[in-house]
């Protein structure tokens, strides 16, 4: 089972460089999107639903922002658009399905780094946040959180990690929480069950001053999931060949079988 997660930064400028035509060649089971920045009837071509998958997109009330999409194989049993704290759901963060006993989520957790307010901002969200993931780590389900995150959790996790340690991304309190979604809640940085301390995996670059180009970024995205999904992790990398957005996708491989039939 393969499971791509990718902030396009804008599902539109994504798909004119190409992100369709890769994806179609991957032959992923699930696909969860961070950032489309568009409303639904901007995206009525079926390009941006792509044969074979069951999509959902949910968008932002503020026009080109924010916004995730979720792809799937097979129909879910249940979808969940919203957490329940307004402030965020109107900016269409969160898109959670269930398939059997496995839950697949797309996340865009928010950024802090626009000013003090936005920082505020996601301190809130990571409130709320934790004990939306107690539940989830509770429930019994078989869990995969897909996303922008939007922090690097260690030193290994962005070059310039000790110019960074005052900026938000790299906050301690922004770091803590993270360990606190490992240490407390028992999930697991997927990609790390894989490559525990295999340096320069970055998912994130400015464009400034070449970052992409001399690799200087930061690793934001991940695929956080439940202890028994980390068991049957096989693979993971990120995706750098193409540059379809200034995020690259992540592509984890599990050893489970896609549950449900054909969408």
């Amino acid at each position: 089972m393969r499971v791509i997660s990718f902030n396009a930064n804008g599902i539109r400028a994504a798909a004119r460089k190409g992100f369709f035509s890769w994806l179609d060649e991957q032959g992923a089971d699930f696909v969860c999107i961070q950032e489309t920045k568009a409303q639904g009837h901007q995206l009525e071509d079926p390009l941006f639903h792509p044969a074979g998958y069951w999509t959902r997109y949910v968008d932002a009330e503020r026009k080109g922002y924010s916004g995730v999409a979720l792809y799937a194989r097979h129909e879910p049993d249940e979808v969940a658009t919203t957490l329940g704290i307004d402030e965020f759901d109107r900016e269409g963060r969160w898109c959670a399905a269930r398939f059997g006993r496995l839950v697949v989520a797309s996340l865009y957790l928010p950024s802090g780094s626009a000013g003090e307010q936005r920082l505020a901002a996601k301190m809130r969200f990571h409130d709320h946040f934790f004990g939306h993931l107690r539940t989830l780590a509770a429930s019994g389900h078989d869990v995969i959180i897909c996303g922008d995150w939007n922090t690097a959790h260690r030193p290994i996790d962005l070059k310039n990690w000790k110019s960074n340690q005052k900026n938000s991304g790299f906050l301690p309190e922004e770091r803590a929480w993270l360990d606190r979604v490992f240490d407390e809640l028992g999930f697991v940085d997927g990609l790390r069950v894989v490559h525990p301390d295999t340096p320069d995996l970055y998912t994130w670059w400015s464009s400034r001053g070449r970052a992409r180009e001399k690799n200087v970024g930061w690793r934001i995205d991940y695929q956080i999931v439940t202890p028994g999904v980390a068991q049957v992790i096989r693979d993971a990398w990120v995706y750098t060949d193409g540059a379809f957005s200034d995020h690259a996708p992540l592509v984890l491989d599990y050893s489970l079988e896609p549950p449900g039939a054909p969408a």
